[in-house]
């Protein structure tokens, strides 16, 4: 009897160790140092067809799916480079959830990571042409407003968004960036922007007779084969179009930005995704100066002389935006290089933020 009462004790000791075990040896939360943020993506028969996420998938790769069954699809990863691909679907609202989302979940460590929006958007014909990429020093929000309409407005007026907390358009002094009112312009770190600029600057753009024939109409910067340059972003959840909207673009980008932001692209999403970074960052769980926002042209927010903005408006709710491949491959062609060096340098890179200089 006592050598079974030993027995038993013994058995009983190592079914605790066994059932013990997985708890005390739960997998550490997997160190991620890069991040590639996109909002789009086209499936036919339950598969990728193309769209931001497409080229990172097929050409870095992203071999594995991870779920994610509390955004929109579920996330690409790449094992030997670290790198993790979400995409938020489109829009302010569903690219701040989906971040969140993302930022909150424990299987990642996320602390350390740098953050790269690849996405598409319309060009201010002034300042680029269709399939140039612009980084962003600036995004601002273009929906967070006091708003009356053209037909109300005093005469005087330009147009009837105003600044909150204001009661004219553009009345100075503008309000601070973030306020209780409303989170509408964030500023991204210059020297991490002027770092990635200065490393894709001379890359050479995909250029075909598709382009070609959309610039013809245009002038200047807009007549140019697709480039790289330094430009910021307007994100609203309205797609709008028009030269009189795009006057507004450029003073309200301009006005949030203390006269330092030049308004380049028209987009959705990046101020959705700063939004739930700065929530994440203010937890530890992101670091805000390792955020790069690459937008590259799939159309002009201007149609081409001769046609009005409902012609313009019509004509892509019609055909589409008639440069989203050769954005698309824009996006990949000039981001990629960026990612690489990221995580290929990580031993540097993790520690110290390309062109700080100084260990964080």
């Amino acid at each position: 009897m006592a050598s079974r009462a030993c027995l038993a004790l013994g058995l009983a000791a190592t079914l605790f160790v066994v059932t013990e075990a997985p708890a005390s040896a739960a997998a550490a939360p997997i160190e991620v140092r890069v991040v590639i943020v996109t909002t789009w993506e086209e499936e036919q028969n339950g598969r990728d067809k193309a769209g931001e996420l497409h080229a990172w998938l097929t050409r870095w790769p992203l071999p594995i799916a991870l779920p994610f069954p509390a955004g929109v699809r579920s996330l690409a990863y790449d094992p030997k480079t670290h790198v993790l691909a979400v995409l938020t679907g489109m829009a302010t609202a569903k690219a701040a959830a989906s971040i969140m989302a993302l930022g909150l979940d424990p299987r990642f460590d996320l602390s350390h990571a740098y953050w790269i929006v690849a996405g598409t958007a319309g060009v201010d014909p002034k300042v680029a042409s269709a399939g140039s990429a612009a980084w962003a020093r600036f995004v601002v929000d273009g929906d967070l407003a006091q708003e009356l309409d053209a037909r109300d407005m005093p005469p005087d007026w330009p147009i009837g968004i105003v600044p909150y907390d204001r009661s004219r358009p553009y009345e100075t002094p503008p309000p601070p960036m973030h306020s209780p009112s409303a989170n509408v312009a964030y500023a991204l770190n210059p020297r991490l922007e002027d770092w990635a600029f200065i490393r894709t600057k001379d890359i050479a753009l995909p250029d075909d007779t598709t382009l070609a024939q959309l610039r013809a109409p245009y002038s200047g910067e807009a007549a140019r084969p697709p480039f790289v340059l330094e430009g910021d972003g307007l994100m609203s959840a309205r797609t709008w179009y028009g030269e009189r909207l795009n006057i507004w673009a450029r003073a309200w980008v301009s006005y949030w930005t203390g006269g330092a932001g030049l308004f380049a692209m028209s987009a959705e999403e990046d101020t959705g995704v700063m939004q739930a970074l700065t929530l994440l960052a203010n937890d530890g769980r992101a670091r805000l100066d390792r955020v790069l926002i690459l937008r590259a042209a799939s159309d002009y927010t201007v149609g081409p002389p001769g046609v009005t903005a409902a012609q313009f408006l019509a004509r892509e709710t019609r055909d589409g935006f008639p440069a989203e491949a050769e954005a698309l491959s824009s996006l990949y062609a000039v981001a990629s290089p960026i990612a690489r060096f990221l995580t290929d340098d990580w031993v540097h890179t993790r520690d110290v933020t390309p062109g700080e200089g100084v260990a964080k």
